[in-house]
């Protein structure tokens, strides 16, 4: 029993000694306070898994209000940092096709009424998307002369997104053997017919992206004159001016699959007696494209396939930071006169007492 309180002693000598060193410590760190803005410009690119798209190209930029904290040793040129902030940012990034997308419509029938299908060829497709996002970014890190480093996440909230799609469509007709072997060269280029070369399309939609968390590195440098010694005569660095590239990456999925048709257009190549066929633009004056993420594309063997199983964001830029220190608590002036008018009267008034017996 003796043996086993003497054990539990020690450990609280340990744990009182550990609290000791850690409220030393505090004590004797030197801490700071700052208010600042940053502003960032960089390359935002989204990452489909899983899908017949490559990355998107495009470009962003931001600004925003931070707070920071800054503590170490009184003597130290070491600074621990802890970043919180709001801010907005606002890109564009674009989706390129390169090969040509062609979408059928089979079994149908000519003005001869011979079998074909009647296809439709989109070249050189953009998909872009415009987003506007508000971010809140909380980082910790450390500060060593000129150079600082900062590791954390940023919280998104996508709040307004659009898309601007283009392509150029072409039209024309195939006709083919029951072993699916050409009989004539493709039709096209035939007005008449409703084969055509060149029809721009558009399409503008409001699109949706979802929520985001970026895991967030910064590493850069002080701008500017840094002075490690302390003393009256060493000048105070007030405004502090950073430079420093970043990398953002989503670690969420932001695509909401959705499954539209890449191409709504019409059902069927009419050629009934009063049909709107021959000599007409009827075959195009409808047509409507959806932004590619929105859409599902159709396999050869029927099945239909999202977009992409995933999207993750990403972005690689540099960062300029502005911080303002904020006033130190100074000393009580008048708290300390007061304490020393005190003290010389209670000295003043010992000295003139006189005691009678």
């Amino acid at each position: 029993m003796e043996n086993t309180n003497k054990t539990v002693k020690k450990h609280q000598s340990y744990w009182v000694l550990l609290l000791a060193m850690l409220f030393s410590g505090a004590v004797n760190a030197k801490v700071n306070n700052y208010v600042g803005a940053y502003a960032n410009v960089g390359e935002w690119t989204l990452l489909p898994s899983q899908s017949n798209y490559g990355p998107s190209f495009g470009v962003a930029g931001g600004a925003g209000f931070l707070y920071e904290l800054q503590a170490g040793g009184t003597y130290s040129p070491t600074r621990f940092l802890f970043d919180v902030g709001v801010g907005a940012q606002g890109g564009m990034t674009s989706y390129i096709q390169s090969s040509n997308m062609t979408v059928p419509l089979l079994n149908q029938r000519d003005l001869d009424d011979e079998p074909f299908t009647y296809i439709y060829e989109l070249q050189d497709r953009h998909d872009q998307y415009n987003n506007l996002a508000v971010q809140v970014p909380l980082m910790i890190g450390v500060q060593h002369r000129k150079f600082y480093m900062l590791v954390g996440a940023k919280f998104v909230a996508n709040v307004l997104t659009r898309a601007h799609s283009t392509a150029t469509v072409n039209t024309f007709g195939r006709y083919t053997d029951p072993n699916n072997q050409l009989i004539y060269d493709d039709f096209r280029n035939m007005p008449d017919y409703q084969f055509f070369e060149g029809y721009k399309l558009k399409g503008s939609a409001k699109a949706s992206l979802g929520m985001d968390v970026d895991l967030s590195f910064e590493i850069g440098g002080r701008l500017g004159p840094v002075y490690d010694a302390v003393g009256y005569d060493v000048p105070k660095r007030k405004i502090e001016y950073r430079l420093a590239a970043f990398v953002d990456y989503g670690l969420l999925d932001i695509h909401n699959n959705r499954t539209l048709d890449g191409l709504v257009m019409p059902s069927g190549y009419n050629v009934g007696e009063t049909a709107p066929v021959y000599n007409t633009t009827s075959m195009i004056d409808n047509l409507k494209v959806n932004d590619i993420m929105s859409t599902e594309t159709t396999n050869p063997d029927g099945t239909k396939q999202p977009f992409a199983k995933s999207v993750n964001s990403l972005m690689v830029g540099i960062k300029f930071t502005v911080l303002f220190q904020l006033p130190e608590p100074g000393q009580c002036v008048i708290c300390r006169d007061a304490y020393g008018t005190s003290i010389r009267s209670r000295r003043s008034s010992s000295r003139g007492m006189k005691y009678e017996e």
